[in-house]
């Protein structure tokens, strides 16, 4: 079978802080141990042969034809669910919820980051045109972090009290999370900003970890979910303590005088104990007298609830806890529960992937999952619809940063649950929304749009290649050679993949085309595929394509090769490993997307400045790479000049400016997910920016301090200091790349401190 091969789906984290598997080259490089590929030989030619020619044309001489290297459909996941888009017509910017009124089925209502409510039809043939303000609070929202518009609830007696309560971060030093009561002046269309009642405020002492949600349960009590206040690990001990309202679930009572605020439902755990935030911000209140206990409380012990609802058939809150670095959690929230943040993450003591916590008194999560099935759970929704039966009753949720959209299920004997994947996509998945039939959406972070569940009906069986040798791409008689279509490439500033040697190549579909966009990142066609095998000690362990389906969505497959290396198999999931002295790290395909993420690409370093160098090609001559493709026409524009006056990335391992090639490693190893305020906190480890707005300098961790009192990202003349370093050193909780590397870079390692320790003073 050929491996007609084509395109998959993305995600990545607003939120999170994930980097990649994959190699890099500062002890290696041209000729040396983990460029991998074809390499230039001091002495001679390409693999020892005659010496290469260096001016004898381009690389390839003509585009090579490729009928059989194609990105092929995704593997059928047969859920018999399918994500499907809805309102197809419309796109919201950074979309954070989807809700309908009380009482109130023809229209619907998205939440953006930013601090604007929309509304519009509720039909699919809704256009741009039908879509209205319903209000903005913009300039009062800060959205640095994990903060903005976060939570929107509608009265519950709605239609008769039209009223919104809106949850967010406002400006201000510290962020401050509000919750607000806004009034209509024409009957529901849209709200008075001006008419805001704060009904409650809570300093943030970081931006991340707000949580935010609100909803009114059946009790006609308002309900908050916050965050245990950010960094990591709970430096303030928030998830546990009764002092705080950060760390917990809190209800209160909204049917009071406005001056009032709110009053303490009487069934509160605490509720004879202190109003902590009734007027007030305080972050702490009486911080470490022990004594104190906070009367909004309903439930605490939670890191970071992110989305969660109430089942409108049995009235249960349902929620996903995202996890520090090892587990996410799906939660059944009741009355006084504790749900184990921070000694405890999921089912196991925090960190730990086989020490059960067992705290007595403390509640265990339904499900959870580690990081080879995703790094940031998005709550959801108990499916109540009618068009998918066989999802009834079921909590459906996913993963911010894998895309996958997921369900608890649960054995009808033995009453175990465990979680089925419905379907896998590209979606950054910033929250969910339920209609009032029951019927579930998904929104799409960065893509703006809004998708839902639907029945799949009988899928068609799948084809996906099993074997590297289905593929299509290698020889069929020796699948260790790539075949004639495949385009060999190497990168300037290689990613570190724990010394391993590669070997790249990609393929297009005959006729398609490369567009190189502003950034110099190059975007492929609908049928790409890239190709990537590692090797340790010279022989094969792993070859990982990057596909781009037929639906232009992108997806990344793992082939584990077998000993005697005539095959390699597809992994289903993630894998380890002992090659020789060392484990190999085989990531899943949740894995592969959180690190090749939307904002970079997808490819990572197939771009103008890690191709702009010379390679020995097949035919023994060394040529440009850029230069190669736009001469055999795979570039949809002509180059803006020669090489020598295009973007460059400086190569790590070899003799240029410290901060060039110092900086390269970092965007080869980092900037996939730090940029573009993907990753946690401000850093953008772009090449192309200044050290000033990389935004490391001097500035606090948002993740901890790595057991180093007053680190910063990037302490000037002080590796010690300096987060950017002490995670590339550590092989525990907190190391950077987390995902894909399992031993520490010490030529990498060596350049990064050399780079800080010349850094005499931040710009």
């Amino acid at each position: 079978m050929t491996m007609i091969l084509r395109p998959a789906l993305g995600a990545v984290c607003v939120l999170l802080l994930v980097a990649c598997p994959g190699p890099s080259a500062v002890d290696g490089g041209v000729g040396g141990g983990s460029g991998g590929g074809a390499t230039i030989e001091a002495d001679g030619g390409a693999d020892g042969g005659a010496a290469p020619l260096v001016d004898a044309g381009p690389g390839l001489l003509a585009r090579p034809a490729n009928p059989t290297c194609l990105a092929p459909p995704r593997p059928v996941i047969a859920s018999g669910v399918q994500i499907v888009r809805a309102f197809p017509a419309l796109t919201f910017s950074l979309p954070m919820l989807l809700l309908q009124a009380p009482n109130t089925p023809d229209r619907l209502f998205v939440m953006e980051r930013a601090g604007v409510v929309r509304s519009f039809p509720n039909r699919d043939s809704a256009t741009p045109a039908d879509v209205r303000q319903v209000i903005t609070i913009a300039a009062r929202v800060n959205a640095q972090g994990e903060g903005g518009l976060l939570g929107m609830a509608f009265h519950p007696q709605w239609p008769a009290r039209k009223e919104l309560f809106l949850s967010y971060t406002r400006t201000g030093s510290p962020q401050i999370s509000v919750v607000s009561r806004f009034r209509t002046t024409d009957d529901g269309a849209t709200f008075d900003p001006m008419s805001e009642e704060r009904l409650f405020e809570v300093n943030q002492p970081y931006t991340n970890h707000n949580g935010g949600g609100i909803a009114f349960g059946r009790d006609g009590f308002l309900y908050i979910g916050l965050g245990d206040g950010g960094s990591g690990g709970d430096p303030l001990g928030a998830g546990q303590r009764p002092d705080t309202t950060l760390g917990k679930f809190l209800r209160i009572d909204v049917e009071v005088p406005a001056a009032q605020r709110y009053a303490i439902p009487p069934t509160n755990p605490f509720a004879n104990g202190t109003v902590c935030n009734n007027g007030r911000a305080d972050t702490l209140v009486d911080a470490g007298a022990g004594t104190t206990r906070c009367a909004e409380i309903y439930a605490l012990g939670l890191r970071n609830p992110w989305r969660w609802s109430f089942d409108t058939a049995t009235g249960e809150l349902w929620a996903g806890d995202v996890g520090q670095g090892t587990w996410e959690e799906v939660d059944v929230i009741v009355n006084g529960g504790n749900y184990g943040w921070n000694p405890c993450e999921g089912f196991n003591r925090m960190g730990s992937t086989t020490q059960r916590c067992a705290t007595p008194g403390m509640i265990d999560p339904v499900v959870a999952y580690g990081r080879s099935v995703g790094v940031s759970i998005t709550g959801g929704y108990v499916y109540r619809g009618a068009s998918i039966p066989g999802l009834v009753g079921r909590f459906v949720f996913g993963d911010y940063n894998s895309g996958r959209v997921m369900a608890v299920a649960e054995d009808p004997v033995t009453g175990a649950r465990t979680i089925e994947e419905l379907a896998d996509t590209n979606l950054a998945i910033s929250s969910f929304g339920q209609t009032l039939d029951g019927e579930v959406y998904v929104l799409g972070l960065t893509n703006g749009q809004v998708h839902r569940l639907a029945p799949m009906g009988t899928p068609m069986p799948s084809t996906f290649p099993q074997r590297l040798s289905q593929t299509g791409c290698f020889d069929a008689a020796d699948v260790k050679k790539p075949g004639p279509m495949l385009i060999p490439y190497e990168l300037n500033a290689p990613l570190w993949s724990d010394g391993a040697d590669k070997e790249r190549f990609f393929a297009l579909p005959d006729g398609a085309t490369i567009q190189v966009q502003a950034d110099g990142d190059f975007d492929f066609p609908n049928g790409t595929v890239t190709v990537k095998t590692f090797l340790l000690g010279g022989k094969r362990v792993e070859t990982r394509l990057m596909l781009r389906h037929p639906d232009g969505q992108w997806a990344g497959y793992s082939y584990e090769w077998r000993d005697d290396e005539s095959d390699a198999d597809l992994l289903p999931a993630g894998k380890s490993k002992v090659v020789g002295t060392q484990t190999w790290q085989y990531p899943s395909r949740a894995q592969c997307l959180a690190c090749h993420t939307a904002s970079a690409g997808r490819t990572l370093g197939l771009e103008l400045a890690q191709l702009n160098r010379e390679l020995v090609y097949p035919r023994n001559v060394i040529a440009n790479q850029l230069e190669t493709l736009a001469s055999i026409g795979l570039l949809s524009a002509p180059l803006a000049g020669p090489s020598g006056q295009l973007p460059r990335l400086e190569r790590p391992e070899g003799q240029g400016p410290v901060d060039a090639r110092a900086r390269a490693y970092l965007h080869s190893n980092c900037s996939n997910c730090h940029r573009n305020a993907m990753g946690q906190g401000p850093q953008d480890f772009r090449y192309s920016l200044s050290l000033m707005q990389t935004g490391v300098c001097n500035t606090a961790p948002l993740n901890g301090e790595l057991g180093v009192r007053g680190a910063r990202l990037l302490t000037p003349m002080s590796p010690a200091q300096s987060l950017i370093s002490l995670r590339m050193k550590t092989i525990a909780a907190g190391r950077m790349p987390p995902l894909g590397t399992s031993l520490v870079h010490g030529d990498g390692v060596a350049l990064i401190d050399q780079w800080i320790s010349g850094i005499t003073a931040c710009p």
